[in-house]
């Protein structure tokens, strides 16, 4: 099993709209490792870990999102150490 980590922006109508509890929800679904928080500036962050069928699943789910939001673009790039994600994937505020 190939182990991938992901750090990911969603840019768009992404606060206000579930967001955060629809992609940890999507995340638990895929027993996956992380988190998710809103931005100040109005994006949504992401660190995603796991099996690397998974965690792209869910990168591409992002780009759809729940129903209320509108995803303008979804950036990620690979991380090194996943140290920093926890198991249950969770909502950080």
């Amino acid at each position: 099993m190939v182990e991938l980590c992901l750090h990911v922006w969603v840019t768009g109508r992404v606060q206000g709209v579930w967001f955060r509890q629809s992609t940890c929800d999507q995340a638990q679904q895929l027993n996956l490792k992380g988190w998710v928080r809103n931005l100040d500036d109005g994006r949504v962050e992401a660190l995603i870990c796991g099996e690397e069928k998974a965690v792209r699943h869910l990168e591409a789910w992002l780009w759809q999102g729940p129903e209320l939001a509108a995803v303008a673009h979804v950036a990620s790039e690979e991380e090194q150490d996943c140290s920093d994600c926890p198991l249950p994937f969770e909502v950080r505020r």
